[in-house]
């Protein structure tokens, strides 16, 4: 497993969150991002990406650690 992975993964899973949270306008409007506001309204896309930032991060942190991937 490259050493660089993890760290990307959990970035990746924090930007995630942070644009749920922070409800980011250009976050939420983007091309692939619409899918999910029409299919669960913008709250509920933002409840999803929380969810989805999440996983992420634990997936990152679990190959870090060496939980994953072995």
């Amino acid at each position: 497993m490259e050493n660089y992975l993890p760290w990307v993964l959990v970035a990746a899973g924090a930007f995630c969150i942070l644009g749920a949270v922070q409800d980011w306008d250009w976050f939420l409007e983007s091309r692939k991002a619409r899918i999910w506001v029409s299919m669960f309204g913008r709250g509920g896309a933002r409840v999803f990406y929380g969810i989805l930032g999440a996983v992420i991060v634990a997936i990152g942190v679990g190959l870090g650690v060496g939980w994953l991937g072995k």
